[in-house]
């Protein structure tokens, strides 16, 4: 009785089977999505790639608004972001796909320029499993940790959030400081 009440005090709201439920349920609660996500984003990729050749549906024709808005949206995935994203995947292939999933931001843009690329939905999918996986199990381990630290100390959670924005700071000011270096010593 005393845990329930101490439950639902901490998770309002949230059924007694999710809130009692082992740590796996999340994990693959978090695989789904990140599957579907990952999945969506390389269909949206191809898509693109369709309204920037200018290659219409047989049933469509050049000046219909669906291509327009498809060539629209190939424009806003252009620039330094996107070259990085096209270098990656030519670099590395189709390993580069679940090494994205490492990072934050740029991996959407390298799903999707495996999909602007064409690489092969089942190439695609195979090496996009075990970035799944990984991604999942990240963001699984951090979120169980956080809610373990909330429900032990208030000040324990406080300070894991402290120091992972402190890491994540650090990290983008040694990545902008490597990138304005290196942005003055390439010629234009």
């Amino acid at each position: 009785m005393r845990r329930l009440q101490r439950r639902e005090r901490l998770m309002p709201g949230v059924p007694a089977a999710v809130a009692d439920g082992p740590w796996w349920w999340v994990w693959l609660f978090l695989l789904a999505v990140v599957f579907s996500r990952s999945q969506g984003t390389y269909w949206v990729g191809r898509w693109l790639r369709r309204g920037l050749t200018g290659r219409p549906d047989a049933s469509v024709s050049v000046q219909d608004k669906p291509s327009e808005r498809r060539a629209r949206w190939a424009r806003r995935f252009s620039g330094p972001g996107w070259e990085r994203a096209e270098n990656f995947l030519d670099r590395w292939g189709f390993i580069g796909i679940p090494v994205s999933f490492l990072t934050v931001g740029f991996q959407t843009m390298v799903l999707a320029a495996a999909g602007f690329g064409r690489m092969r939905w089942d190439l695609f999918t195979a090496a996009m499993i075990p970035g799944c996986a990984a991604w999942a199990t990240i963001y699984t381990a951090l979120g169980v940790g956080l809610a373990q630290a909330w429900t032990r100390s208030i000040w324990l959670f406080a300070g894991i959030l402290v120091a992972l924005v402190a890491a994540a700071w650090a990290l983008t000011a040694i990545r902008r400081s490597r990138t304005s270096d290196s942005a003055v010593r390439t010629p234009r």
